[in-house]
C-alpha cells in the first residue's frame, strides 16, 4: 500500500512539470501574430467560390468580406443568432435607403419581418435569415467602371437597432 502512494507521488510530481510545458507552449503559441487570409481564386459562373457569412446577435463573422470584383461566389449566409437577421450588401447609398425602409416598421409586433422594399437602383443584394438558418445565394460580384475602382461596399444588417448596435463589415476589394 506505502509503495502504491510513493508511486502516485512520483506520478503527480512528474504531471505538474510536462503541465507547465504544455501551458507555456499554448501560451507562447498563442503570440505567433494575425493569421494570413490564403491567396483567394475568383469564382466564375461555372463555379462560383464559397464564401461563408456569419450573421449572429449582433456582429458578422469574419470582420471583413473578402470578395474579388467581378467574380461569381456561393454567398452561404449563416444565422447563428437569435433573431431574424439580414445581410445587405451595397455601397453606403444602398445601405442607407434599407435603413429608412426599415425604420418605417420599427414599432410591428413580434413575429415575421415585415415586407419593406427599396427602389432596384439602390437595392444592393439582401438576404433575409431566420435563426439557426442557412440561405444559400449565387451572386456575382460588381465589377465596377473599367479602370476605376470598385466602390466601398458595407454588409450591414438593418432589421430594427441592428445597424445601430454595430452589425455591419466592410467589404475588402482583393485581386485574384
Amino acid at each position: 500500500m506505502e509503495s502504491a502512494r510513493r508511486s502516485n507521488r512520483r506520478h503527480r510530481r512528474g504531471v505538474l512539470p510536462i503541465a507547465l510545458l504544455a501551458l507555456a507552449a499554448a501560451a507562447t503559441a498563442c503570440e505567433v501574430g494575425p493569421v494570413v487570409t490564403p491567396p483567394i481564386v475568383a469564382g466564375a459562373s461555372g463555379a462560383p467560390r464559397e464564401v461563408n457569412l456569419i450573421a449572429k446577435d449582433y456582429e458578422f463573422l469574419p470582420a471583413t468580406l473578402d470578395l474579388v470584383p467581378g467574380e461569381t461566389v456561393l454567398l452561404h449566409v449563416i444565422n447563428g443568432g437569435l433573431d431574424v437577421h439580414e445581410a445587405i450588401i451595397g455601397s453606403e447609398a444602398v445601405q442607407d435607403a434599407w435603413e429608412r425602409a426599415e425604420a418605417a416598421v420599427a414599432g410591428a409586433p413580434p413575429g415575421p419581418t415585415p415586407v419593406v422594399s427599396v427602389p432596384p437602383d439602390v437595392s444592393g443584394l439582401r438576404i433575409v435569415v431566420g435563426s439557426g438558418e442557412r440561405v444559400d445565394v449565387v451572386w456575382t460580384v460588381p465589377a465596377g467602371e473599367p479602370g476605376e475602382a470598385p466602390p466601398a461596399f458595407i454588409v450591414g444588417c438593418h432589421i430594427p437597432g441592428h445597424w445601430e448596435r454595430g452589425m455591419q463589415v466592410p467589404v475588402r476589394w482583393v485581386a485574384s
